[in-house]
């Protein structure tokens, strides 16, 4: 393949990208891409699901982490190396050093889930805990870094880790030559930047479409000023992409390279997650979901086929519970409802006998009976219900108001 000058001129080429996949080789899996029906069906046109949430570590994060450690010099290597994560980045930093014999030592802020600690534990790595957030985390990585002369292995914004995260783009056009389109989740931006570089060097014709959360999507404004702009407290349930600032390095490509950047909801998200779950029995983080939610969102915009990115599947099982239940709630599949009864024997059973006639399947009920607002003869009752759709929870309504129940907004 011959190269532009342009080409050359890149931080990071598709020569630098392919050695990384050599350097790989029997490091990093080739992870499955599985097509998926439903969305297929959906968008008028196949679509794939690149899976790399069934990658070591639960994430891609483990190629760049490891062509960036293994590019360091014997001395370098020697002073070890250290990271700030609050997940993904951490266990790949934590694997990577363990094959290459490299101490690491990982900072991740105070309120990480449990499973993710312990599997960077678990990895080998020396774990410290401080800060609320990751910006906290990674101040204190770099202090580190300054007084022990550990080096510092940045998550997104370093050739070598962009290099890394490029070998997902090489596996698909390997596993789907005919692709037309490339959804990928974008938070700092090295797994969209990598892949770019090395998709569109290859194959220039292929559209490469970002996905960031609504509540933190720094790349629209920092595309339209040219330049990178902080977003100040980014939100979103998808932590494996709140990230307020783009990387210097992957930015610069991701302007040159990236067709579309589009963003996506909470509720999208949530259905997205949940639709992996249900449909290709796939474990996928929020973040791993991004690329599905925006075809969720807006299923013929893009041109097939389509590969989806699941970029990760490392998920606090506390979180997942909340973010099924959202989901479902989107969907219209879980319905929430107060409302007020007479409190006398069997007023409850009653109620209960009215969800039962619709079909409603009563997950929890919180029964109060003193409170202020309460009359002296009235109860209050919360019903939590699995539904069917919007549809149903409009039938459940119906039901409970045509009983003579109080629905309470």
């Amino acid at each position: 393949m011959s190269y532009s000058t342009a080409d050359s001129l890149r931080p990071v080429t598709l020569d630098d990208v392919r050695g990384a996949q050599k350097m790989l080789t029997g490091v990093a899996r080739v992870t499955a891409m599985e097509s998926s029906r439903h969305l297929s069906q959906l968008a008028g046109s196949p679509v794939h699901l690149k899976c790399e949430n069934l990658q070591r570590t639960g994430s891609f994060k483990l190629r760049g982490a490891y062509v960036r450690i293994a590019g360091l010099l014997p001395e370098e290597r020697a002073a070890g190396v250290v990271a700030a994560s609050a997940g993904n980045h951490a266990q790949g930093v934590a694997l990577a050093s363990a094959l290459l014999g490299v101490h690491a030592t990982v900072f991740m802020p105070k309120g990480a889930p449990l499973p993710k600690i312990s599997a960077t534990r678990e990895y080998g790595a020396e774990v410290r805990l401080h800060g609320q957030v990751v910006d906290e985390t990674l101040a204190a990585a770099q202090e580190y870094a300054a007084e022990t002369g550990a080096v510092f292995i940045h998550p997104f914004d370093h050739p070598d880790i962009i290099a890394g995260q490029g070998t997902v783009g090489l596996e698909i056009l390997d596993q789907c030559p005919e692709v037309g389109t490339i959804v990928v989740g974008i938070g700092g931006g090295g797994l969209a930047a990598g892949i770019a570089v090395a998709v569109k060097a290859i194959r220039p014709d292929v559209r490469i479409v970002g996905v960031q959360a609504e509540g933190a999507a720094a790349y629209p404004p920092s595309l339209a000023a040219g330049r990178p702009v902080s977003v100040r407290n980014p939100v979103t349930m998808a932590d494996g992409i709140k990230v307020g600032r783009p990387g210097d390095v992957p930015f610069a490509l991701i302007e040159e390279l990236v067709d579309e950047v589009r963003t996506v909801g909470e509720d999208q998200l949530s259905a997205a997650l949940l639709l992996c779950l249900e449909r290709a029995k796939l474990v996928v983080e929020p973040a791993g979901a991004a690329p599905v939610a925006a075809l969720l969102a807006e299923p013929g915009a893009f041109a097939g086929p389509v590969v989806a990115v699941l970029s990760g599947g490392n998920v606090d099982p506390v979180l997942m519970q909340r973010v099924l239940r959202h989901g479902m709630s989107a969907q219209g599949r879980y319905l929430a409802v107060r409302l007020r009864l007479t409190d006398r024997p069997g007023a409850l059973a009653t109620l209960l006998g009215v969800l039962s006639v619709v079909d409603a399947n009563v997950l929890d009920v919180s029964h109060v009976r003193t409170d202020p607002r309460l009359g002296l003869t009235e109860a209050e009752v919360e019903l939590h219900l699995e539904t069917k759709g919007p549809a149903h929870c409009s039938e459940v309504g119906h039901a409970l108001r045509e009983a003579g129940y109080t629905v309470i907004d």
